[in-house]
């Protein structure tokens, strides 16, 4: 997303951050309005289109964004995606895809406020690494031919009483609605929208052995001094790594396994 795009989705996250700073905003039904505003714009192509067309005024697309969903979803969310419509976007899909992220910042944001964000952070990790180990789950979640209502029925298997609500809530949302994301992309996007709320980055620890509490302190202070900002550790255990830790932040990795160390000799000594 860039240009227009960019500075329209910046504009709805600060409302959105100061509509859910009320105490008397319902996080959580706000993020259900926003989801079925996504769902409608994703289907209407043309509506979408006329919501973001840039030869018709602001004034003129607010209007009939409020006509068409005022009393199918909550005011907040019609004033929200009217200010949204208000704005220039690049393209018509940003507009969407900018609606759905507002819907799952919601939900994370009714998560803060219980004080299970870390709970929800810790989820969305295991659930990717479960999906990502269960060939069989990850095609009974991604079939195009199944309905949706039986991957909510999985995953409420799944998760239901074992996972926070908004942890099955914006997976089923995912899953339900991938809008052309892998599965894949869309936990990590959900990840980094989780750490972003208390203004965390997200690195993944592979390690050959749980890490003690006072390990994960210092590894967590050690890693915000590198990257001037507090960490959130999502923890891996994989005893093929043979002993160290292996630790990636986005694009980068930061290798200390005694496996990559004897990879590298071995290299070496084939060269």
């Amino acid at each position: 997303m860039n240009g227009a795009s960019r500075e329209a989705l910046a504009s709805a996250r600060e409302r959105l951050d100061a509509l859910t700073d009320s105490t008397s905003a319902d996080a959580a039904k706000l993020a259900e309005d926003l989801a079925a505003v996504t769902a409608l714009l994703h289907r209407e192509v043309s509506l979408r289109r006329v919501l973001t067309d840039p030869s018709q005024g602001g004034e003129a697309k607010a209007e009939l964004a409020g006509r068409l969903l005022r009393g199918q979803v909550g005011g907040e969310a019609v004033d929200l995606v009217s200010g949204m419509v208000r704005s220039r976007w690049s393209r018509s899909r940003d507009l969407v895809d900018s609606v759905e992220e507002l819907a799952d910042t919601a939900d994370l944001t009714a998560a803060q406020r219980a004080g299970v964000l870390d709970d929800v952070e810790d989820e969305l990790f295991r659930f990717g690494r479960i999906v990502g180990s269960d060939k069989g789950l990850r095609a009974a979640l991604t079939d195009r031919t199944a309905p949706a209502s039986a991957k909510s029925g999985l995953l409420h298997g799944l998760l239901g009483g074992k996972a926070q609500p908004a942890t099955e809530r914006v997976v089923t949302r995912l899953v339900t609605q991938p809008r052309g994301r892998s599965l894949e992309e869309g936990l990590e996007s959900l990840s980094k929208l989780a750490a972003a709320r208390r203004d965390r980055a997200v690195a993944v620890v592979t390690s050959a052995v749980p890490l003690s509490d006072r390990q994960k302190q210092r590894l967590g202070a050690a890693l915000a001094k590198i990257y001037g900002r507090t960490m959130h550790l999502n923890l891996d255990v994989d005893p093929s790594v043979l002993g160290g830790i292996s630790v990636s932040v986005g694009d980068e990795v930061i290798n200390g396994t005694i496996a990559e160390r004897l990879e590298e000799a071995t290299r070496r000594m084939a060269g």
